[in-house]
C-alpha cells in the first residue's frame, strides 16, 4: 500500500508541475496577445492561480484572433474588385446635403475602417417576429435567381420548417440557395433538418468557426443576413425559431427588431455573406452586383461588419464614434449590457454633456452570469444621469441604437465583450427621417413596458449577491 502511495506521488508530482508550467505559459500568452488589459489580467490570474481548471478553458476560450479570415477578405477583394468598383463608384460617400454637423465624424471613422455610407436605399423597420418572418417568406417567394441566408441559430420547429419548405420549393424552381449556420449557435439543429435541405438541393454549410484551431470554441458567427437576388436584404436581431414568435411558454413574449433593405446596402451585405461563404467552403458563387437605385429611396446606409479577424477593434471604434456624435439623445436597446471601460466612458461622457442617454435591457436575462455582471454597471451609469430601463413584458433581444433625430442602427451587436471582440457581427446604420421616427416611437413603447431603475435597487442585494456581482464583473472580459 505504501509503495502504491509513493508511486502515485512520484507520478503525480511531475504532472502537477507540468500543469503549473502550462498555466504560466498560458498567462504569458494571455498578457502578450489579449486585446484588452482586463482580459489579460483575468486570464493571467486565473491561469496562475487555478491552472488545473483554467488551462483547458483557455485552450477552448482563450483565443481572440481569428487566423486566416483576413487573408480570405483580401482574396475576395482582389477577385471581386471590378464588381465592387462598378457597384459602388457612383454611390459611395454621398451623404444627405443637410447632414447634421454632429455626424461629420462618422464618414472619417467609416473610411478609416474601410466601410462607407451609401445613398439611394430603401429601409423598412420590422418590429417583432411576425412582421420579420412574413416579409422574409414573401421575399423568398419572389426570388428568381438566388437566395443567400445566414443565421446564428436555426431551429427544427414550426417556423424553421416553414422556411425550410419555402427554400426547397425555390430550389425546385431552379433558384440557387446558399445557407450558412453557426455550428455552436445551432448545436441543437437536427441532422434530419440538414439532410432534407442538402438532399433537396440547398447548398448548406456550417461556418466552421473552429477551422483555424480544433480546440477553439470561442468564436461564433452571430450574423443574421438574408439576400434575395442582390435586390432585397434583411438584417437584425432575429434568428430562426418559434421563440422569436413568442411560442415558447417558458420564455413568453419575445421582443426583437429587424430591418429590410433595398438599394446599394444590399450589395454590401451580399459581400459580407460571400466572404463568410468562401471561408466555409472555399467557393465563390456567381452573384448579381448590379445596383438598383430609385429617386424615392432616400436612406443613407452604412453596413458595418466586425469580428475577431479585424486588425483593429472596428466595432468599438465605430460605436464610440456614434456615441460621441450624440447631442440630444442616445437610446440603446441590448439584451446584454457588459460594456468594456471604453464604452462605459463614452456613455458617461454623453450623459455629462447633457445627452438623454437611455439603455433598455431585459428584466430577466437568459444567462445568469451576464445578468449579474450587468448589475455591476448600474452605479456607474446612474451616478452620471444615464437612465436604465428593465423591460418586463417578455424577453427583450433587439440590438438598436437611436442617435438624436437623425440616425438609427439595427443589427446583431450586443453591448458586451463577446459581440465587440469575439463574434462575427453586422450592423446597419441608417440616416432617414421616417425610419428614425419609427425607431423612436418603437422605443418609446418599449420604455413604457419597462421600469426605470433607481439607485436604491443596487443597494438591495445581499452581501453574497454583491460578491457574486463583483466576481461576475471580473469575469466580464471572458463572457
Amino acid at each position: 500500500m505504501m509503495f502504491f502511495t509513493e508511486s502515485y506521488y512520484f507520478v503525480s508530482l511531475p504532472l502537477l508541475l507540468f500543469i503549473e508550467l502550462l498555466g504560466l505559459i498560458g498567462a504569458i500568452h494571455a498578457i502578450m496577445s489579449a486585446r484588452s488589459s482586463q482580459g489579460a489580467i483575468a486570464w493571467a490570474i486565473s491561469l496562475v492561480t487555478f491552472p488545473y481548471i483554467t488551462v483547458p478553458l483557455y485552450l477552448m476560450l482563450g483565443g481572440n484572433r481569428f487566423r486566416g479570415y483576413a487573408e480570405i477578405y483580401r482574396t475576395i477583394d482582389v477577385q471581386y474588385d471590378r464588381f465592387i468598383q462598378l457597384a459602388f463608384c457612383e454611390i459611395n460617400n454621398r451623404f444627405p446635403a443637410n447632414l447634421p454637423q454632429s455626424l461629420t465624424l462618422l464618414p472619417k471613422s467609416a473610411k478609416f475602417l474601410g466601410v462607407t455610407f451609401t445613398s439611394g436605399n430603401l429601409a423598412q423597420l420590422l418590429i417583432n417576429g411576425e412582421q420579420t418572418y412574413q416579409q422574409i417568406l414573401a421575399a423568398i417567394a419572389q426570388a428568381t435567381h438566388y437566395i443567400l441566408i445566414q443565421f446564428y441559430i436555426v431551429r427544427d420547429d414550426e417556423i424553421g420548417n416553414e422556411i425550410k419548405n419555402a427554400l426547397l420549393k425555390k430550389v425546385q424552381q431552379q433558384v440557387q440557395v446558399y445557407f450558412i449556420y453557426d455550428e455552436i449557435g445551432s448545436h441543437n439543429l437536427s441532422d434530419r433538418y440538414l439532410q432534407e435541405l442538402d438532399e433537396g438541393g440547398v447548398l448548406i454549410t456550417a461556418f466552421h468557426s473552429n477551422k483555424s484551431s480544433r480546440f477553439q470554441v470561442n468564436f461564433r458567427n452571430h450574423r443574421k443576413i438574408v439576400v434575395i437576388d442582390g435586390k432585397t436584404a434583411f438584417v437584425g436581431g432575429l434568428n430562426i425559431g418559434d421563440e422569436y414568435l413568442g411560442k415558447c411558454p417558458e420564455i413568453g413574449h419575445w421582443r426583437d427588431t429587424h430591418l429590410q433593405l433595398q438599394g446599394p446596402a444590399v450589395q454590401q451585405l451580399q459581400l459580407i455573406f460571400l466572404k463568410d461563404w468562401y471561408w466555409a467552403v472555399g467557393d465563390l458563387p456567381e452573384l448579381c452586383w448590379e445596383v438598383e437605385t430609385h429617386a424615392d429611396h432616400q436612406a443613407s446606409v452604412l453596413i458595418l461588419p466586425s469580428g475577431p479577424a479585424d486588425e483593429m477593434s472596428n466595432c468599438t471604434l465605430f460605436f464610440v464614434s456614434v456615441f460621441n456624435s450624440a447631442k440630444q439623445r442616445l437610446w440603446i436597446a441590448s439584451p446584454y449590457f457588459v460594456p468594456d471601460d471604453v464604452l462605459v466612458v463614452a456613455l458617461q461622457m454623453a450623459a455629462l454633456r447633457g445627452v438623454d442617454v437611455r439603455i433598455l435591457i431585459p428584466e430577466k436575462a437568459d444567462h445568469r452570469l451576464v445578468q449579474l455582471a450587468s448589475y455591476s454597471y448600474y452605479g456607474e451609469m446612474l451616478s452620471v444621469g444615464v437612465k436604465l430601463y428593465r423591460y418586463h413584458a417578455g424577453f427583450m433581444h433587439q440590438k438598436v441604437i437611436l442617435v438624436d433625430e437623425v440616425m438609427a442602427s439595427i443589427g446583431t451587436v450586443n453591448l458586451d465583450n463577446r459581440s465587440f471582440k469575439l463574434n462575427f457581427e453586422v450592423t446597419a446604420f441608417v440616416i432617414e427621417p421616417t425610419l428614425v421616427k419609427g425607431v423612436a416611437n418603437m422605443l418609446l413603447a418599449d420604455f413604457a413596458a419597462a421600469h426605470l431603475v433607481n439607485r436604491f435597487e443596487t443597494k438591495e442585494h445581499s452581501f453574497w449577491q454583491q460578491l457574486a456581482i463583483k466576481l461576475s464583473r471580473l469575469l466580464s472580459p471572458l463572457l
